[in-house]
């Protein structure tokens, strides 16, 4: 149980410091590819040494951590784009809803069974998900010039969803507790390759400007993104719960603790749906975990 709560709190924290970072003028971008590097760094620092070497590359699980790596800067970037043009809620709703991605998939490559009291958790993890980031929603449904616009939810419902599903096949499948570092610092070293030339890209023409305390903030938010993927793998390797379970128990503690916390922090406004969903998610999480035993 320990690695879910580090999954969710650490998790949390990160949702909640691009929060921090819009208030004190952090550039997000700039923020992203700190992020990515000092995860390398960390990394490598609890692995004991850099894992980017010849014999890992020849192993099974580097090209999905090279693919993994190009999911997560292209999600940030998603994930930003979305709640640029459609809205904070908007893009909250299509990243938690993901998590029914994994189950369905669960079932189908692993032969787990989502039925009875765990499949109605499931149906009103999704409701409590939608209800707890109503919050503006309708801010998010403005006139857009661009059609394709109307897309990036489902892009990023899809993405995420995947994300999560190929996190947990390959730590079924490849990951173990020798390698289990490596193939996270591959990961985060193929991300912070990816963002470090866009930058520079972005640098050389001018069209960014270089602020330390973008490296800073990339610090402060690449120290726990590390280990909150770290505490996830951990979790996926030892849950005593399904696929089908573990990851829609992950994905509602953290819409749970991050709404709490942002309430109390940030001050931000819970409206009574917002509550009933609270309150869904928790009952979610018992269904879900331990429907099978009702």
């Amino acid at each position: 149980m320990i690695y879910l709560i580090g999954s969710i709190v650490l998790t949390s924290y990160l949702t909640l410091s691009f929060k921090a970072c819009e208030k004190y003028g952090v550039n997000v971008f700039q923020a992203i590819v700190f992020n990515y590097i000092t995860c390398v760094i960390t990394g490598s620092i609890i692995n004991g040494a850099f894992p980017i070497h010849m014999e890992n590359i020849q192993t099974p699980w580097f090209g999905w951590a090279m693919i993994m790596g190009v999911m997560f800067v292209s999600i940030f970037n998603i994930v930003a784009i979305t709640a640029q043009k459609n809205g904070v809620a908007v893009a909250s709703v299509a990243n938690k809803l993901s998590l029914i991605i994994p189950v369905i998939l669960s079932v189908y490559l692993y032969q787990e069974t989502v039925a009875g009291w765990k499949a109605v958790g499931v149906g009103l993890a999704l409701v409590a998900v939608v209800l707890t980031c109503y919050t503006n929603a309708e801010k998010g449904h403005t006139a857009q010039k661009n059609k394709w616009v109307y897309l990036l939810p489902l892009v990023l419902f899809i993405s995420s969803g995947l994300l999560d599903a190929l996190i947990n096949h390959v730590q079924l499948t490849y990951v173990t507790a020798e390698n289990n570092n490596d193939y996270l610092v591959s990961s985060f070293f193929s991300a912070a390759t990816i963002g470090s030339l866009l930058l520079l890209i972005q640098l050389i023409r001018r069209k960014q400007v270089f602020v330390w305390k973008n490296l800073l903030a990339g610090m402060l938010i690449g120290i726990p993104n590390y280990f909150s993927i770290w505490c996830l793998v951990h979790f996926l390797q030892e849950s005593p719960w399904q696929t089908s379970a573990s990851i829609p128990v992950n994905n509602m503690g953290i819409v749970l603790f991050s709404a709490v916390v942002a309430w109390i922090l940030f001050k931000e406004r819970l409206t009574k749906i917002n509550w009933l969903g609270i309150l869904l998610s928790l009952v979610a999480i018992y269904l879900i975990a331990f429907g099978d035993q009702l």
